[in-house]
């Protein structure tokens, strides 16, 4: 598959994308795309889209996006809608590392799960691997800088070691978006507004 080179969008600065954990799930934490998109335009970000009703947000910023970006975010959110949740930013290059690192065989239909489980940086580490159920011949799993890589035919689910990763003190601190939408952000990502 080729790779298209990502355009710096007008004001010369290149597309992040915020990862938003645990919201608009089971009714909990509902968060609106709309307001969510005026949070971040108020915080001075441009060119904001958010994708399905999961917390992905794409937008760019006059500077790289670091610790303190992350942390005026998570503050705006809590003001806005009064819960308190992690964000996880990434730019470009990071998902473009996923997109590369993915087999491209890897979607999410009717016969395969295949998940990106974005890692926060207390628990990015090769190591991770060491502490997830893996079964052999069941789980196919990946790591690399940033995530970690899962995929199991939907016949073997019930099967899979990773069902006993949900409530662990590992799975609090990821995100997880499956892989076709993953594509679908990266895409958006390149194609800019």
């Amino acid at each position: 598959m080729m790779r298209q080179e990502s355009v710096p969008a007008n004001n010369g600065t290149m597309a992040s994308l915020a990862l938003l954990r645990g919201i608009n799930v089971g009714g909990k934490n509902k968060v609106e795309m709309g307001r969510l998109r005026t949070v971040f335009e108020q915080l001075g970000l441009d060119e904001v889209r958010t994708y399905i009703n999961t917390g992905n947000v794409i937008f760019t910023a006059g500077t790289e996006a670091d610790a303190t970006l992350v942390s005026s975010i998570e503050r705006a959110i809590s003001s806005e809608f009064g819960i308190d949740l992690k964000v996880l930013v990434r730019g470009i290059d990071s998902m473009r590392a996923i997109e590369r690192t993915l087999p491209d065989d890897w979607i999410n239909d009717s016969e395969s799960k295949s998940d990106v489980m974005f890692l926060w940086e207390d628990v990015d580490d090769p190591g991770v691997l060491d502490t997830l159920t893996i079964q052999d011949g069941v789980d196919e799993v990946v790591y690399l800088p940033g995530a970690v890589l899962w995929r199991v035919d939907r016949a073997h689910y019930s099967r899979s070691g990773m069902n006993k990763l949900v409530g662990t003190r590992l799975y609090k601190s990821m995100t997880v978006r499956n892989c076709n939408t993953v594509r679908k952000l990266i895409q958006m990502m390149e194609d800019g507004p």
